[in-house]
């Protein structure tokens, strides 16, 4: 074998290496934690074997204790994707240029906040949150999240809009459960009176049977916002190889696994862009959440 024919084979053996170590990386993603860790953790651990059959990479789901371990793993590029709500997605992307929304789920075009109230505060849903300034003004009241679109952004410019002044002068009392399902077992047991959980979660424990409707009522829902969506760093063709990007993309809007999206809970994903969360970004503004 002539020396011209053993530098090609190295060479190609070299490039073959190489290719390879690009595509023997983890594709590593979180999510924001919103419910209990055990329901995220069975539902994302079936996500990452999807996207690992679809995409031909190892994919790790990892969870984190909290919204801003979220963005700062994104941030730092422990995670290449994350399934962030409406805020956490928009300050994710502010933090690294070319980061990108994807896709969010169908009901995320147009998703609720609703205001529960104990039914020992004798508070009557109603139509317009104006109606009810009388009724909750002096009650005790519970956001989700600090970090959380529907747990609080959006439920805090609305009780802004309604009172003309700032949740803690309205209420007796203020606190930040953590999560959705917190808020809904907080205010159902009546530790705090009234508190603002999303949609979906009052919508799926009430069809698994978990509340109880004689303590715990909703009273109010807030006008269609957009909300989660799927967010992936913008450098990740460099780092899994041309047209990784498109391909992520495409595997999350072909998700159709029923028990999958019923996990979440979705009836499917569409696509996304960063300008449909533009609402959210001058919400967070106007209320000093973002500078």
């Amino acid at each position: 074998m002539s020396l011209t024919t053993i530098r090609k084979v190295i060479a190609s053996a070299l490039l073959l290496l190489a290719s390879s170590a690009v595509w023997a990386e983890t594709f590593v993603f979180t999510a924001i934690p919103d419910e209990d860790e055990t329901k995220l953790i069975e539902r994302f651990r079936g996500v990452a074997d999807y996207l690992s059959e679809q995409l031909d990479v190892e994919v790790r789901y990892i969870p984190v204790k909290s919204y801003a371990a979220a963005v700062s793993a994104f941030r730092n590029n422990q995670v290449q994707l994350a399934w962030f709500g409406g805020l956490s997605g928009v300050q994710a992307r502010r933090l690294v240029p070319g980061s990108e929304a994807l896709a969010q789920g169908v009901e995320d075009q147009a998703f609720q906040t609703y205001f529960i109230a104990n039914t020992s505060t004798g508070i009557a849903p109603a139509q317009d949150l104006k109606e009810l300034t009388d009724s909750l003004r002096g009650k005790t009241f519970t956001f989700g999240s600090k970090g959380s679109t529907s747990g609080r952004l959006m439920p805090e410019f609305f009780l802004r809009q309604a009172f003309g002044t700032s949740p803690e002068d309205v209420f007796d009392r203020v606190g930040f459960s953590g999560n959705h399902t917190r808020t809904l077992r907080l205010v159902e047991a009546g530790t705090y009176q009234v508190g603002a959980l999303n949609f979906q979660v009052w919508q799926k424990e009430l069809e698994d049977g978990n509340i109880d409707e004689s303590a715990v009522r909703v009273i109010w829902q807030t006008p269609p916002y957009p909300d989660y969506q799927w967010t992936i760093r913008g450098d990740v063709d460099q780092r899994f190889g041309e047209g990784f990007k498109a391909k992520v993309r495409q595997a999350l809007l072909d998700l159709d696994d029923p028990e999958l999206l019923k996990s979440f809970p979705r009836s499917g994903f569409v696509p996304a862009s960063n300008d449909d969360y533009e609402p959210i970004r001058e919400t967070a503004e106007a209320i000093g959440i973002l500078d």
